[in-house]
């Protein structure tokens, strides 16, 4: 049998002695130690004398001395005979718990000495070299082995019992949140339920509620459209009502008009024998003075007609200080006054009928009058444009549920407007507005009558007229600026300068007139007139800045076609103008004439009207780009508003 070699760890002191050895010590080393000890042992009270060891221990290192501690060898026999209860301590500190440790302090040896060896070495080592101390440390480090061995089990246990408890915990741990998990997915589905329940009855309210809804907008609608249809049933009626009325009076009011038209008719039929008579007296007398035949007032049946507005006084500007009659301020020819007070008359007349239809206060004249100043406000210098704009002008005047009396008074009105403000695009297309303007009256006569006096209302020049500044007649000079045509701008006189750019342009609007000739179409107030123009402003007009820049936008406009018509007879009324107009106007001695004052002497001295006048001739294609519609054509189309209204 092998022996079993045991290792134990010792206590640290006994009796004082320090008993840890050094773990690096041999065997030989741990002897010397022993005897030491042993001395101081033997010289102490506490131990007998026979029990005093003086032999030495000579023992030689074999080869487990070098472990540490002390070893006891047990023979098998031996060990048969231990006492049970240290077997079980021994199998205790071997085994705890069922559980193996390794223990690297056992030593097991299966040598290849005999048995009777094993026990001579045993006994040699019991008997012989073992001492009281070796005894008394073996017995101590049993029990502190056993005492270790008890605290490990109780250890055990106590780690045992903990880890059982452990483990309870965590199983109940578990149970618990697999329990409150199954609890938050019951809730969740209760919730779900509840939610879905509540959308089901959402989405059921809704739909219901859009269903009622829906029902009551179909009975809207349906009740909206039975209105609908008896106020459209009440409004043609009253429509068919207003248009027969309308139409009554507009039979009325072209009966007086055509009965008017045809009295005047017979007047000038009169007016032209009496003329013709007096025409050949005076032919007679010329025949005797050769030198009569260079006055403008014989030049031609024209002029003769002129002549008996002014006497027979030669052609002659007059000075401001000048006075036509005593007491009276106005300078217009006899002729001339007729003619404006016919047509102020009726102009008044219309301007009554008009009001006594209403306009002003019914919405659809409104629209009317919109419609027809779109279609002048679009006019441009193309042939195609001026044919288009005039036909569509016709049938809103002619054609319309509007009374004609309406559509002429805004015609005239919308046209007017052009000069209050002209824009850059009056200049190029003031012919195209005369062309237009002889196409309309062509068809509808009185729209001339009525165009010819608002053009005098608002500029007096063309009549022409002249007011002369008095201060018995006119007690500011602001009220004599009003009679003459200025305007009043935030309850101030406008500026000399605003008053004869509108003085100019309707001026040149006058000469684009009275000088258009259409194919087709007879001009009402056509050259005859310009010509007459001229000659009654040379023996009524003084020179001043007004009449210089009247006479200039005329000329400008008519000189082209006036030298066509007149030839010699025409140069030699701007010869009159050269010799004693502008003479006049260079007296006064205004530094405001002097550019008014080159322009109509470079006009005369370069012959200029033998040139054809931007814009006279159409295209024959529309230029879209030669019109722009200006954003101030609201207020130059409503600056009379109230004439009518």
């Amino acid at each position: 049998m092998g022996a079993v070699k045991l290792q134990f760890p010792l206590p640290k002191s006994v009796d004082g002695v320090t008993l840890d050895p050094n773990p690096d010590w041999t065997f030989d080393i741990l002897l010397v130690e022993l005897n030491s000890i042993e001395k101081k042992l033997n010289a102490s009270s506490k131990f007998p004398i026979p029990f005093t060891k003086t032999e030495s221990r000579q023992l030689s290192a074999s080869k487990d001395n070098s472990r540490r501690g002390f070893v006891m060898q047990v023979s098998d026999d031996d060990v048969e005979d231990m006492d049970r209860d240290t077997k079980h301590e021994v199998g205790d500190h071997l085994l705890v718990g069922g559980k193996r440790f390794a223990c690297d302090e056992i030593y097991l040896s299966d040598s290849d000495q005999s048995e009777e060896g094993l026990n001579i070495e045993l006994q040699h080592d019991l008997m012989d070299k073992v001492g009281l101390v070796e005894s008394a440390l073996s017995e101590l480090a049993h029990d502190h082995q056993l005492t270790i061995v008890e605290e490990m089990r109780d250890q055990l246990s106590a780690l045992e019992a903990e880890l059982t408890d452990e483990s309870e915990k965590l199983a109940s741990t578990l149970e618990r949140v697999e329990r409150n998990t199954e609890a938050q997915r019951e809730m969740n589905r209760k919730f779900d339920m509840q939610y879905q329940r509540k959308i089901a009855e959402a989405l059921d309210d809704h739909l219901t509620t859009v269903q009622r809804d829906h029902e009551h907008r179909s009975q809207i609608e349906e009740r909206r459209i039975r209105d609908d249809a008896a106020r459209e049933e009440a409004k043609r009626k009253e429509k068919a009502l207003q248009e027969e009325k309308a139409r009554q009076e507009r039979i009325r009011a072209e009966t007086k008009v055509q009965a008017r038209l045809e009295a005047e008719r017979v007047e000038k039929e009169k007016a032209a024998a009496l003329e013709a008579e007096r025409k050949a007296v005076k032919e007679a007398a010329a025949a005797s003075e050769k030198k009569s035949s260079e006055s403008v007032t014989t030049a031609s049946p024209e002029a003769s007609k002129v002549s008996r507005d002014v006497t027979s006084q030669p052609v002659r500007p007059m000075s401001d200080g000048q006075k036509h009659s005593t007491g009276n301020t106005i300078r217009v020819t006899e002729n001339a006054q007729k003619l404006e007070e016919k047509r102020l008359a009726v102009y008044n007349e219309i301007g009554a009928q008009n009001e006594a239809l209403g306009l002003g206060s019914n919405k659809a004249y409104r629209k009317f009058e919109m419609e027809i100043a779109r279609r002048i406000r679009t006019i441009t210098g193309s042939k195609e444009n001026v044919r288009v704009k005039a036909d569509e002008l016709i049938k809103l005047i002619s054609g319309s549920t509007c009374p004609q009396s309406i559509s002429i008074a805004v015609f005239a009105q919308k046209v007017v407007s052009l000069c209050v403000k002209p824009t850059g695009s009056f200049n190029s297309a003031v012919y195209a507005y005369g062309r237009v303007i002889v196409h309309v009256t062509s068809k509808i006569p009185l729209a001339m009558e009525i165009l010819i006096a608002e053009l005098n209302k608002v500029c007096i020049y063309t009549v022409p007229k002249y007011i002369i500044y008095s201060e018995a007649a006119f007690q500011t000079k602001e009220a004599y600026y009003k009679a003459i045509g200025y305007a009043e701008e935030d309850g101030k006189i406008e500026s000399t300068d605003s008053y004869v750019d509108r003085l100019s342009a309707c001026m040149k609007l006058y000469g684009a007139l009275v000088q258009t000739e259409v194919d087709g179409c007879q001009n009402l107030h056509g050259i005859r007139e310009g010509w007459a123009w001229i000659a009654r402003f040379l023996n009524v007009f003084p020179a001043n800045l007004y009449t210089a820049a009247a006479l200039q936008a005329f000329l400008e406009m008519a000189g082209f076609a006036l030298h066509k018509r007149y030839k010699t007879q025409f140069r030699k009324l701007l010869d009159i103008i050269a010799r004693d107009f502008l003479t006049a106007l260079k007296d006064r001695g205004d530094a405001k004439l002097v550019k008014v004052i080159v322009s109509l002497r470079s006009y005369i001295e370069s012959n200029q009207f033998l040139n054809e006048p931007e814009g006279w001739r159409l295209r024959s294609s529309l230029e879209s780009h030669n019109f722009a519609p200006d954003s101030d054509h609201d207020q130059q189309y409503h600056y009379q508003q109230n004439r009518f209204y």
